[in-house]
């Protein structure tokens, strides 16, 4: 299950979603949750937060996905269960990538048009493909997918 949900990230990521919108359809379907809000809550934190070099889509897309198969449904629950899966995942994908913003991954900003050309010519789509592939990899083993 880890490794088709892992594979159909980067199947979607390749086809055309971008990276936090791969992870959490990836995730979901894999859980068989599928609504049309899957990719719409995604698309904001994708390619750095909106391109601001900020936070990594695809570790957004697999927070949201946490959140989405381990979060909270009432205010009168506690958080800290979600928190430390969150802590988890974060911890693992830093120590494998040695970041989680997209501008720490990928060396470029993709909020202009010289880092964009940049990311282009770096061939960083292979990096984030990995980032993607990875992400939903963590997350399907941290909420106790096991095969």
């Amino acid at each position: 299950m880890i490794e088709k949900a892992s594979s159909h990230s980067i199947q979607l990521f390749n086809s055309g979603y971008k990276c936090a919108e791969s992870v959490l359809i990836s995730v979901a379907q894999a859980h068989h949750i599928d609504s049309p809000i899957i990719p719409q809550i995604a698309t904001g934190f994708c390619s750095g937060t909106a391109r601001t070099g900020n936070i990594c889509g695809a570790v957004a897309g697999a927070i949201i996905a946490i959140g989405l198969l381990r979060g909270r449904s009432s205010h009168q629950q506690p958080v800290e269960p979600t928190y430390e899966l969150v802590q988890q995942f974060i911890e693992s994908f830093e120590a494998q990538f040695g970041s989680t913003t997209c501008l720490g991954l990928t060396g470029v900003h993709l909020g202009t048009e010289e880092g964009q050309a940049a990311f282009e010519e770096a061939g960083m789509m292979e990096k984030c493909t990995q980032y993607v592939g990875q992400a939903t990899r963590l997350v399907m083993q941290l909420v106790g997918d096991d095969e």
